[in-house]
């Protein structure tokens, strides 16, 4: 049996977290980005399908380049950020089945079907974008995940020639923001059952 988390860490991951609008001017090392995915990577998804794909954009140019598929609402407190990451989903994740689910050399025929396919890679996609959220969480990290921009426009720019599309994108740093006050969440009696 594993022990439940204190409530420090509880805290961090999300009691006391908060989405981040303003960052300190720093650079993440790489070594942090590494570790960052070393966290997330080991995050469940189904069959092992591993489908997301991630752009950690940090240099001025990548920022260049994302910049006008921001909305202009997002632009400045996203440019801001030491990274940014681009969570996309392969739609072809099927080809490292072979590796990623070596046991069972059929598996990729799960996903033959078109629709099962995006859907599986869009459902779990976006779980490992979860994973990187609580990853840098426990990292010490502050995130801004948001969905405000261009998804054709930077397929084109970061994914092009590819089978690869995007999802969402979050900001990554230390926040400097006070936040607001945190916003109502539902009661457990209006969002699940028991049954």
């Amino acid at each position: 049996m594993t022990a439940p988390l204190d409530d420090a860490s509880l805290d961090q991951l999300f009691r006391t977290a908060r989405s981040r609008n303003d960052w300190l001017e720093e650079t993440l090392p790489e070594e942090t980005i590494h570790a960052l995915y070393d966290l997330l990577k080991m995050g469940p998804t189904s069959a092992n399908v591993n489908p997301a794909r991630f752009v950690f954009v940090t240099s001025a140019e990548g920022k260049a380049r994302l910049a006008p598929h921001l909305s202009e609402g997002n632009r400045a407190k996203t440019l801001k950020a030491p990274a940014i990451a681009i969570i996309g989903h392969d739609l072809e994740f099927a080809q490292k089945l072979p590796e990623l689910f070596p046991h069972n050399p059929g598996v990729g025929a799960w996903f033959a079907d078109p629709t099962v396919k995006q859907l599986t890679a869009f459902r779990n996609g976006t779980l490992q974008g979860a994973y990187l959220i609580f990853a840098a969480r426990a990292l010490g990290l502050d995130v801004g995940p948001m969905s405000g921009f261009n998804n054709a426009g930077v397929d084109e720019e970061f994914f092009a020639g590819t089978t690869i599309k995007s999802n969402f994108i979050c900001s990554i740093g230390h926040g400097t923001d006070q936040s607001w006050p945190r916003l109502p969440r539902l009661k457990f009696e209006d969002a699940c059952q028991i049954v």
